[in-house]
């Protein structure tokens, strides 16, 4: 890898009144920059009019339609019917659920559920139903997952939606599902069921359904939001042979390889969030004086402001490589499957962070109802626990933790990645087992590359350490099975993991190039050096810490290293923002446009 462009802090940043993407095809660049001006003309005041007001976002829909937004982002080169401007292409996918995130997390899940409802169709061998899905689609469809139910969540070994056989090749299905998104309008829904009287793996089954069908019974919408999270129900809806995704093993890997596709969708969401409610905080607080001086003037706020932008701007390094291994992933090079959980669990829990840091900020303005940070505080939280809650995505991330650590092999050096390709593979990813086979590249190497960065250098001092932990204090057998503990020894690991892509991406952009030793990224790693220090801590609390390991964790403390010549650099670049961005209040409050 070669830096090709060097670049300021700032630009990493989405700026809706200079936004293009140059590296795109010209439908693409169409496409994005037609949704940032829809939201841009209909205006602030609208957008959060119908978001206290709870207005379900039908006009959005019906832009997203007129568009074939998501007809052109969302089917593979496969199904287009030779629409070249049509496929599944992980880089722009990524761009848009940026964009909808910065506008609001109401716009962006229709569009995450989406994903979601498609994924069996697209990875299922059934060309009817997927011609059907394509279709939906170009008439401006959305989709909805049928997989999680009110009593047991997303647990796919105890669902209650049961197929019975019909007696002529179909079944009969009757059951209910909870947290469905898009489940009261979509016309294409996955659904997660088993087979009346089959016992094992055999008994699985997705099948297509359609929420128009007079069978398909939508209940209510459980969340007090604009959203619609759908409970429904099926009674004895008709399932043919043409409307059968998976059968057995192979729709147990489809519910599970949907979710790998999805889950990455959160970490830009919640990119978008942040984004915005840092030009918002930003410009206020620099201009709201405050016992003479303005509120930035106050150590303890610049101190916070340039926690949150460091944290964005690792959030959007991070996030923007692993798009690179998400696009180059095939069954020899899986390494997407690490890195995917840590979009998911770590980035989606910075953006809470950075939400929470400038909520402190901000304080009072932050709950007003002409406020996008009230919006941004009371959403962020729900990221984290979509696709999974931080818990179950961390023990994904410790599956991989041996061999990223201790055996590491040789790969080719993975590129930037947007160009106009169908990533297709996502759709044949193969049975969802095997992750303990995965393996990597050495870690170390990209971090030797910026040892002369005094707090990357400390946090490799730390991440050594965790080795030495692992090696001479490996967790007991009773150790291995206490999740809490696991957790503990893995929030270190991730981030570790974590810093790997951020340098990967810094190292591609040439970030800080003329001044590694005080930039931006010596200001995220002091973010991660006292992230490291505060988990070890953690750790070292643990009830059934060792003693060994109780000291191991304690001397991977580290005390980042200060310059306040960094510093000021890099509030320099946070003060820049005042007055930066500010979304147009005009438009109607009334429901009209």
């Amino acid at each position: 890898m070669t830096a090709s462009t060097s670049l300021v802090p700032n630009d990493l940043l989405l700026h809706p009144s200079t936004y293009d993407r140059p590296e795109f095809d010209a439908t693409t660049r169409r496409l994005l920059g037609a949704t940032v001006d829809w939201f841009e003309a209909r205006g602030k005041n609208r957008l959060l009019a119908d978001y206290h007001d709870k207005t379900f976002y039908s006009d959005f829909l019906d832009f997203a339609a007129k568009e074939g937004l998501f007809a052109t982002f969302l089917t593979p080169a496969r199904d287009s019917g030779g629409d070249s401007d049509k496929r599944w292409d992980t880089s722009r996918i990524a761009a848009l659920s940026e964009i909808l995130g910065f506008y609001g997390l109401n716009y962006w899940y229709p569009w995450q559920v989406t994903i979601l409802g498609l994924g069996p169709v697209w990875q299922s061998g059934n060309e009817t139903a997927r011609a059907r899905a394509a279709s939906a689609l170009d008439s401006g469809g959305v989709a909805a997952f049928g997989l999680s139910e009110k009593e047991h969540g997303a647990d796919v070994y105890s669902t209650d939606m049961v197929l019975t056989p019909n007696g002529s090749g179909g079944y009969l299905a009757s059951g209910s599902k909870y947290y469905i998104g898009n489940g009261n309008c979509a016309n294409t829904v996955s659904v997660f069921g088993r087979v009346d009287g089959v016992e094992g793996a055999d008994q699985y089954v997705f099948f297509y359904a359609d929420s128009d069908h007079p069978a398909f019974t939508v209940v209510k919408n459980i969340v007090p939001a604009q959203m619609y999270v759908a409970e429904f129900s099926l009674a004895d809806y008709p399932v043919a042979a043409e409307d059968i995704l998976h059968t057995g093993e192979a729709a147990f890997s489809a519910a599970l390889n949907t979710v790998n596709i999805g889950k990455f969708n959160l970490c830009f969401g919640g990119i978008g969030m942040s984004t915005h409610a840092l030009y918002e905080t930003i410009t206020h607080a620099h201009n709201r004086i405050l016992f003479g001086n303005p509120v930035t003037a106050f150590p303890h706020v610049r101190r916070e402001f340039v926690d949150a932008y460091a944290r964005l701007l690792a959030m959007r390094l991070f996030s923007d490589r692993a798009v690179d291994y998400f696009r180059t992933a095939s069954p020899e090079d899986r390494r997407y499957l690490l890195f995917n959980p840590v979009t998911k669990m770590k980035v989606t829990t910075e953006a809470q962070k950075v939400i929470g840091l400038l909520s402190d900020i901000a304080a009072a303005k932050g709950f007003e109802k002409d406020s996008y940070l009230a919006v941004a505080k009371m959403d962020v939280d729900g990221l984290p626990k979509l696709e999974g809650t931080v818990a179950v995505n961390l023990a994904l991330i410790a599956k991989f933790m041996p061999a990223y650590l201790f055996a590491p092999e040789s790969f080719p050096a993975i590129p930037t990645r947007n160009d106009a390709a169908d990533d297709e593979f996502l759709f044949r990813q193969g049975p969802a087992r095997g992750l303990s086979k995965v393996r990597f590249d050495d870690w170390r190497a990209v971090y030797a590359k910026f040892a002369d960065v005094p707090n990357v250098a400390l946090f490799v001092e730390q991440a050594e350490a965790l080795v030495t932990l692992l090696a001479e204090a490996a967790p007991d057998a009773a150790q291995q099975v206490d999740l809490d503990f696991g957790l503990a020894i893995t929030e270190l690991f991730t981030l570790v993991v974590y810093g790997q892509l951020i340098l990967e991406q810094a190292e591609i952009l040439g970030l800080d190039e003329g001044q590694r030793s005080d930039g931006v990224l010596d200001q995220i790693f002091d973010v991660l050096v006292r992230d490291f220090s505060a988990a070890a801590v953690e750790l070292y609390g643990k009830p059934s810490a060792s003693e060994d390991q109780q000291r191991l964790a304690l001397a991977s403390i580290r005390r980042p290293a200060f310059a306040a010549e960094r510093f000021e650099y890099v509030w320099q670049q946070v003060v820049a923002l005042s007055g930066a961005y500010e979304m147009n209040g005009a438009g109607s409050t009334n429901g009209e446009e």
